[in-house]
């Protein structure tokens, strides 16, 4: 972590960059705790933050909170929303997975204890029903997620895979985990200084 990124954590800032007009502000919504995690949503005006227990989603157009997340986990450390916008994922310090699917309800609709140690990060794939967690443990877990159109479906969640190949180092394990933008593949960054990609 930088200089700059220990500083607006102690803050509680978070900054928004606007590149059109080559300007940046701080939002302006009064936080509730140190953020830890934002997300854009992938196609409204609506802005995620976590704080180390909740989750809170706003309106940047009308600076207005639309709904606020409890995740029931001991701390959050990473978010990621859906490519369509109406479920996000959260990955805690305590091994817990937990999905949501806003248009239910604001508790999780699954948590999954898939890490025996801390969660560094989750992602959604861009394009193919999968997500991805990765941990302190030395595991990456590859879930498939499938969302349907039909709002009466809940969402099919099925464990498929658990990646391994880092070593720990001082006890940190696969700090990372990106998905190809096109292809069903997962790459993984470890505290052993080794980025790994796995294609099935």
């Amino acid at each position: 972590m930088s200089f700059l990124d220990s500083y607006l954590r102690q803050s509680k800032a978070v900054l928004i960059h606007l590149l059109s007009k080559k300007q940046t502000q701080r939002i302006p919504f009064k936080l509730h705790g140190l953020p830890v995690s934002t997300a854009f949503h992938p196609s409204r005006s609506a802005f995620f933050i976590s704080t180390k227990k909740n989750i809170r989603v706003y309106d940047l157009l009308n600076q207005k909170l639309m709904k606020k997340l409890e995740t029931g986990v001991r701390e959050v450390s990473s978010i990621a929303i859906h490519p369509g916008g109406d479920n996000l994922i959260v990955g805690s310090r305590d091994g817990k997975l937990c999905w949501f699917d806003m248009d239910l309800s604001s508790q999780p609709y699954r948590v999954l204890n898939c890490h025996s140690k801390d969660i560094n990060k989750v992602a959604f794939h861009r394009s193919y029903p999968l997500f991805a967690s990765s941990s302190d443990d030395c595991t990456a877990y590859v879930f498939h997620g499938m969302v349907y159109s039909d709002l009466n479906q809940n969402p099919l969640i099925v464990p498929l895979e658990i990646l391994r190949g880092h070593a720990s180092e001082n006890g940190r394990g696969v700090m990372d985990c990106k998905f190809h933008p096109r292809q069903p593949w997962l790459f993984t960054a470890g505290a052993d200084s080794v980025i790994k990609l796995y294609c099935h």
